[in-house]
């Protein structure tokens, strides 16, 4: 007994079981490797979209300035002293309403002298003819000289001359009399009058009385590039956009504000002629303005109908990334459920929808989601992404009712 509690060691029995316990643990994790290594790889799922091809109305949004329909500067046509404003400043005005009355004294004096002096001559005219008359019946008997009767001639003719000069001077006299009523040649919304009763006006000066605007309808002037306008014939040409009928000259507007104009306007015309600073032509578009909610000087965003293309392709624009040279490029799953790459030529942005052009073809699964985890030629499992957006939003309701709970219960 004593011996045996002498022999054993105590130090050298722990040593054989961690010697032991070493090389029996690698055996464990080698079969639990194998077993990992054994299990073929999972392949990633990705959400997909079936390109497909849908008539779409092509619009484009351009800056414009609204100008008004109508715009009069009052002026004098006659020099005087101003009697008497007749309108009220920033009010609405009819053609023909009266604005001003100048002083129409000098002008009344100016049209009695005329018509005195229609008077006289018309007085004269029947002595005058009579005394040719009979001049002409003397010469035939020799009774008087030819020049007698030339000078008699002459007189009358001189009084049918000054007829005709003295009408015509009473009709400018009467004419000028007219305008000392400054009327308002158009209907609109008059601004600030720039004299005051009292004040000396020459007629046709350079600064106008007042200004008269019509505001309904009004005026939208768009600037369109003249690249943009070749681009738009070269698609109408070649088929790839269909004029919407009468609808195609119909314009939308957006104010300064973001918010949409209720009424449509209609496209007037085009300008022939290019600005040469910023290669662009004038659109103009008529607006009906009858509570005058667009005024003169404002700009806005008008809405161009381009046409329609009976087969566009939209995508939704997650579906889209860029090469290292900023080129527009895209994954597809093909037949096999492998990933292929496809470079893409997108016309525009609409909403959160990208417009292609080039690229793709319907029947082509787009991937949206998941492009993180694949790379072309890999293979790959497909959802639709309807669905996956689905799956995503009840997984999130889900969390955020754990999250909810789990406050509640700390609480």
């Amino acid at each position: 007994m004593r011996m045996n509690r002498k022999g054993f060691n105590p130090y050298k029995g722990a040593m054989m079981l961690m010697t032991l316990a070493v090389f029996l643990m690698p055996a464990g994790c080698n079969t639990g490797n194998s077993q990992q290594a054994a299990m073929p790889p999972q392949a990633p799922e990705v959400a997909v979209v079936v390109i497909e091809t849908q008539p779409l109305e092509l619009t484009t949004e351009l800056p414009g300035r609204t100008s008004p329909f109508r715009i009069a500067e009052i002026r004098p046509q006659i020099s005087g002293l101003i009697l008497k404003r007749l309108f009220t400043e920033g009010s609405d005005v009819e053609a023909g309403q009266i604005l001003y009355q100048t002083d129409p004294a000098p002008f009344q004096a100016a049209l009695d002298n005329a018509e005195a002096a229609l008077g006289r001559s018309e007085a004269n005219l029947t002595s005058s003819r009579l005394r040719a008359e009979r001049y002409n019946d003397l010469l035939a008997e020799k009774a008087v000289s030819q020049q007698s009767y030339d000078d008699a001639a002459a007189a009358l003719t001189q009084v049918e001359a000054d007829i005709q000069y003295w009408k015509a001077a009473v009709k400018t006299a009467r004419i000028n009399l007219g305008y000392t009523k400054i009327t308002s040649p158009i209907s609109g919304r008059i601004g600030k009058s720039n004299v005051t009763d009292g004040a000396i006006i020459t007629a046709y000066q350079p600064m106008a009385l007042a200004t008269i605007q019509q505001l309904d309808p009004i005026y939208v002037d768009v600037p369109q590039s003249t690249t943009d306008l070749l681009r738009l014939k070269r698609r109408l040409k070649d088929g790839r956009l269909k004029k919407n009928g009468t609808d195609q000259d119909k314009v939308n507007l957006i104010l300064e504000d973001g918010s949409p104009y209720p009424l449509e306007g209609t496209l007037q015309f085009s300008d022939i002629t290019v600005d040469p600073t910023t290669g662009s032509v004038i659109l103009r578009v008529v607006f009906p303005n009858p509570e005058n909610l667009i005024l003169p000087g404002m700009f806005v965003q008008a809405v161009i109908k381009e046409g329609i293309n009976d087969q566009a392709i939209l995508i939704p624009q997650q579906g889209v990334s860029r090469d290292p040279k900023g080129n527009p490029i895209a994954m597809i799953v093909d037949a096999e459920g492998k990933v292929g790459l496809r470079m893409l030529t997108l016309d525009r942005a609409i909403r959160d929808k990208w417009l292609v052009s080039a690229g793709l073809a319907p029947g082509d699964r787009l991937i949206v989601e998941g492009l993180q985890r694949v790379r072309p030629g890999a293979m790959v499992r497909t959802v639709p992404f309807q669905e996956a957006q689905a799956g995503h939003d009840a997984s999130t309701k889900g969390t955020d009712a754990a999250s909810q709970k789990q406050n509640k219960g700390g609480a």
